[in-house]
């Protein structure tokens, strides 16, 4: 795997390779000619070999200066020779060395850690800043290849399958089942590449910062000598020695599941007796209930939580937060918070379209398709008039506002774990089957929860249907930052309207959509064009079809 990484930095030009080692990696005098002729900033392999018997290529570089370092959490050091010792990693140029500390891969300063790979929370959203471990698929032990699924987390509003980008083994899974709160960036898992490396890191505990805690450190020579000597022949990287780290006040905690401390609670007993077995000793379900089964005591079904109040009398339950409600609620705090909201409200005549909706439904039926709902007309309708009025399909910024040129329509969509708002991109090109076939499969995945982030990421417009399926006759939705305006859509209901001719009077389906609108992006006029677009495209439903 290592030689297809390097021919691929060869071909790319200035990109550098960088690998740790263990303690005993040394350098060996062979020296491999080039193997790529012609091109980019490589000329030479130089192999860097260990007593282990693992061999390893980097680029011997002709540009020096091609070699960019990375600007973030890696320190560079230029000197004429080296000698590496314990937790060292360097980088061949020609005519210097370069040394290099990268946080990305965190490997042993001692023989009992050998070479691993720290797995982070990665960020699956725009908007993620903590998700949780839903369940691991892979379990400690197993082999994993490029592309295979090892846990599944669940972000603000979906839960994604996360994929492994190595071959390797999971040596560790630090983060378990049920897992919550992790901040993105925290380790979950430790890979390794040897089978037999998985038995070192059975008590592994990473540090807050994300790496191995070591066990002892000690200081390297200062800057300012170094600065004064910078033609020394030689420099001598210091093998990092350990000493005990000292315990944080943090770590006198016990950590358990909300389940397993209301579990103790309502049993009196006491946390720091009982053993954990969860990650990182944390303390689960099951080991109060062997606890109490040593105890002699039997563990009741649980309960849901379920308080009353001694004083008042009041019986009430409360349920814990999802990720989504979280992050719904923040959103919508933010929204109304910041963005100067105003409505417009206006009643279409159905009859056209709901009997137009019978045809086409006909047609579906005998070509075998899905039918169409009056949903799916209304976002046809919707995507229209914001390509007549393209104003209204923007977005406020502190610099300038941004017009899209994409008609992308968010649909909201009501679940039992939330609300989630996946998008129709496209939706003014689209037809209206294809338009009923995106929103039923979305909808769907919806509530299994299923959404990947390109589902309900790039939406320019939302639309929020709360008639058909609630009868709701009217409502005022709150925009979905970043975008400028939601179309809250209400029921359809029969009224008595003067006749015409002859007729004093007659029956017609009216249905109230109101437009609310951030008043930086939209002015009042520009609402009132958009809402007598959608309205035209409503009450003469051919027109879409034009």
């Amino acid at each position: 795997m290592l030689s297809k990484i390097a021919s691929k930095s060869v071909r790319r030009g200035p990109a550098t390779l960088i690998r740790r080692f263990s303690h005993d990696v040394h350098p060996s005098l062979k020296r491999v000619d080039d193997a790529s002729k012609g091109g980019a900033a490589c000329s030479s392999l130089t192999k860097w070999s260990s007593s282990q018997g693992n061999t390893r290529q980097f680029q011997r570089v002709s540009n020096p200066e091609a070699v960019m370092a990375p600007k973030t959490g890696v320190s560079t050091r230029s000197i004429t020779s080296i000698t590496l010792k314990t937790g060292s990693n360097g980088v061949l140029c020609k005519g210097n060395f370069s040394l290099q500390l990268h946080p990305q891969r965190s490997f042993s300063s001692t023989a009992d850690l050998p070479p691993h790979q720290e797995i982070g929370m990665p960020s699956l959203s725009p908007t993620m800043e903590e998700g949780n471990i839903a369940r691991w698929v892979k379990k400690e032990g197993d082999k994993v290849h490029p592309g295979d699924v090892i846990c599944e987390v669940e972000t603000d509003k979906a839960t994604v399958e996360m994929e492994s980008m190595e071959d390797g083994y999971l040596a560790k899974i630090v983060k378990g089942d049920g897992s919550q709160g992790i901040k993105v960036g925290e380790v979950i898992a430790i890979t390794v590449e040897e089978e037999e490396h998985i038995q070192n890191f059975k008590d592994y505990t990473p540090s807050k910062s994300g790496t191995a805690v070591p066990e002892t450190t000690k200081p390297s020579e200062p800057e300012t000598s170094e600065k004064q000597k910078p033609q020394a022949p030689a420099v001598h990287v210091e093998k990092n020695e350990s000493k005990p780290s000292q315990k944080s006040p943090s770590e006198d905690r016990i950590f358990a599941s909300p389940l397993a401390r209301k579990l103790a609670e309502d049993h009196n007993v006491s946390l720091s007796s009982v053993k954990g077995t969860g990650p990182d000793g944390r303390i689960v379900k099951a080991d109060i209930e062997d606890y109490l089964a040593s105890q002699g005591k039997e563990s009741p079904a649980p309960a849901p939580a379920h308080k009353v109040s001694e004083g008042a009398g009041l019986d009430y339950s409360d349920i814990p937060h999802s990720q989504i409600r979280k992050v719904t609620a923040a959103r919508l705090l933010t929204s109304k918070q910041t963005i100067p909201h105003y409505y417009l409200t206006v009643d279409t005549c159905m009859d056209k379209l709901i009997e137009l909706r019978s045809e086409l439904n006909s047609l579906q039926e005998a070509s075998g398709g899905k039918r169409i709902s009056v949903n799916d007309l209304v976002i046809k309708a919707a995507a229209l008039a914001l390509k007549k009025i393209p104003a209204c399909n923007s977005s406020w910024t502190n610099d300038y506002i941004r017009q899209y040129h994409n008609v992308n329509i968010n649909v909201a969509v009501q679940t039992d774990n939330g609300l989630y708002v996946p998008v129709v991109r496209d939706a003014d090109k689209k037809g209206l089957s294809k338009i009923s076939e995106d929103v039923k499969n979305l909808a769907q995945k919806a509530r299994e929860n299923s959404l990947k982030p390109d589902d309900y990421e790039g939406g320019t417009f939302t639309v929020s249907n709360l008639g058909g399926p609630f009868g709701i006759k009217q409502f005022c939705a709150i925009i979905n930052p970043p975008q400028a305006a939601i179309l809250a859509v209400g029921a359809a209901e029969k009224r008595v309207i003067p006749g015409d001719g002859t007729e004093l009077y007659k029956f017609g389906s009216f249905m109230s959509a109101t437009l609310s609108c951030d008043h930086r992006v939209i002015d009042g006029a520009m609402g009132a064009e958009w809402l007598k677009a959608f309205k035209g495209y409503i009450e003469n439903p051919e027109s879409m079809l034009l």
